[in-house]
């Protein structure tokens, strides 16, 4: 089945691992990309050797001298015939996301028109990128800023989105007249190169230079040449706090630009004025979905001791009702794990809930038997906890829900969710006006997004995406984030035949 939806999306049977355009090649250590969903190998991926890599960023540099003396409205129409292509392939290239990540058909469609989005989006601010006029503090002068292009960007990003991550770097960078050179996850290969080769036929056929768009592949090795390289301009990174710590070491020690997403350890404040069938919907959909594999995941529900055990009890009907089983099946809520390392990092987080004190509500375990041949499905886990055990405080990629517990003022929910060195994603869920705003002000939650009636899980490209404290400071997708892809310059002209110092210093010449 899968092979065929390859095809449609010109994956061979054996497709080299880098690309600078519409040359393919690769001589380095074959990666195998097996499905999670079955365990079945999809493809053979050859990765990225130094030389080669070279030879990408030699090809990306010449690129990039041609891409920024294209005007930008140009370019966005690279851009959109990026997004018509991705709206006629969005069911296969769907399929091929949940399939090769695990994550359920639906979630991979939707990863798909993400990516759409953000072409639409991208198309627009091809128009839009605006610099400010600033009235001159001398007579006779005008100022004003603008932005030009960076030149070579890199982009590294994680199993979990494997194609729409990409495309929110990808497509604003390309509109800012930037090259891109992405290292995607070697757990999830082949949609990379399912994503390269839609873009390059599309470059190809407006008769557009090799390097524009390059793909390497291969382990974390890549990731460092990537983020030591000077001649990257940008390095946005998106994955494990561990890795971009790493990578903005690297980065900084050559004053470098770098653009960090990372890990999330997000929580929903359920007051007792909340409208409890939300409630419920928001954290079960903010916990199992993509089997608690996004960095918005919903990780703890801080709840008041008034409402907790009619909460409690809510949720733990509704576990009892998640299908587990095949992705592309829609009756199924939940899929498997990206591979058997996360299950293990799963079996061992359960285990140190109980040693930490914890209470299991709803048990977890590896599922096996017919459709679980795998061995990466597992049971989504509720815990009773406490805020400051060791395990809550650190981010587990798996579908394991902390509940705790407030008794006091909603002040004390917000300390407790802000109690963790994530800053991602937040969520409150309150009728009552004044506890939303409070949770929205600067006296409230200290994450890059904050809800109100709604969950953690997911954001719209729209806003400007990312967190604070150990998530990194990164935005990424909507807003101003445009800005991080370009270079700011402010500008004075002097239209006079005088030449006024600052400061009203003077040189009699």
């Amino acid at each position: 089945m899968i092979r065929k939806e390859l095809e449609k999306l010109g994956i061979k049977e054996e497709n080299p691992g880098t690309s600078t355009g519409a040359n393919w090649f690769a001589s380095g250590e074959l990666i195998t990309s097996f499905s999670p969903v079955d365990g079945k190998e999809i493809a053979k991926v050859t990765s990225t050797t130094y030389t080669e890599y070279e030879d990408v960023i030699q090809t990306a540099t010449t690129a990039a001298q041609l891409w920024k003396d294209i005007p930008a409205p140009k370019r966005g129409e690279i851009v959109r015939q990026l997004g018509i292509k991705l709206r006629e392939l969005k069911p296969v290239l769907g399929k091929l996301v949940s399939y090769e990540m695990g994550k359920s058909y639906q979630e991979g469609l939707g990863e798909v028109q993400e990516m759409i989005d953000i072409c639409d989006f991208a198309v627009g601010l091809s128009r839009q990128l605006y610099g400010n006029t600033i009235h001159s503090e001398r007579p006779g002068h005008r100022m004003y800023d603008q932005y030009h292009p960076l030149g070579l960007v890199g982009i590294i990003t994680a199993f979990n989105f494997p194609v729409a991550v990409w495309s929110w770097n990808a497509t604003l960078a390309l509109v800012c007249g930037d090259v891109v050179i992405w290292k995607p996850s070697e757990k999830t290969p082949v949609c990379a190169l399912a994503c390269q080769h839609i873009l390059v036929e599309i470059l190809k056929n407006n008769n557009l230079p090799d390097g524009i768009s390059s793909v390497v592949t291969g382990d974390a090795e890549i990731g460092k040449w990537i983020s030591a390289d000077k001649r990257i301009a940008l390095v946005s990174a998106t994955g494990s706090t561990r890795m971009g710590r790493a990578v903005a070491v690297t980065v900084a020690e050559r004053l470098g630009k770098s653009l960090l997403e990372l890990g999330g350890n997000n929580a929903i404040i359920v007051t007792p004025n909340a409208d409890l069938k939300m409630t419920i919907i928001g954290a079960v959909f903010g916990a199992v979905g993509t089997a608690g594999q996004r960095c918005t995941s919903t990780r703890r529900l801080i709840i008041h001791e008034d409402i907790y055990n009619t909460v409690k009890a809510a949720l733990v009907a509704a576990y009892a009702q998640i299908h587990i089983g095949d992705p592309l099946d829609v009756q199924n809520h939940m899929g498997p794990l990206i591979d058997k390392a996360a299950v293990e990092t799963y079996t061992a987080a359960i285990e140190k809930i109980k040693t930490q004190g914890g209470q299991i509500l709803v048990e977890g375990g590896i599922l096996s038997g017919e459709g679980y041949e795998s061995g990466c499905y597992v049971k989504p886990v509720i815990a009773e906890v406490e805020n400051h055990y060791d395990i809550v405080q650190t981010e587990t990629f798996a579908p394991i829900l902390y509940l705790i517990k407030y008794n006091g003022e909603v002040q004390q929910a917000i300390a407790l969710q802000n109690d963790v060195v994530q800053g991602l994603s937040s969520a409150i869920m309150t009728s009552d006006l004044r506890e939303a705003e409070l949770f929205l002000s600067n006296k409230g939650s200290d994450c890059g997004i904050a809800n109100v009636n709604i969950g953690t899980s997911g954001a719209e490209i729209g806003g400007a995406f990312g967190g604070e404290k150990e998530t990194g400071g990164g935005r990424e997708s909507g807003s101003d984030a445009w800005k991080l892809y370009m270079r700011r310059q402010t500008n004075t002209i002097n239209y006079t035949t005088d030449l006024p110092l600052a400061q009203g210093i003077t040189f009699n010449l």
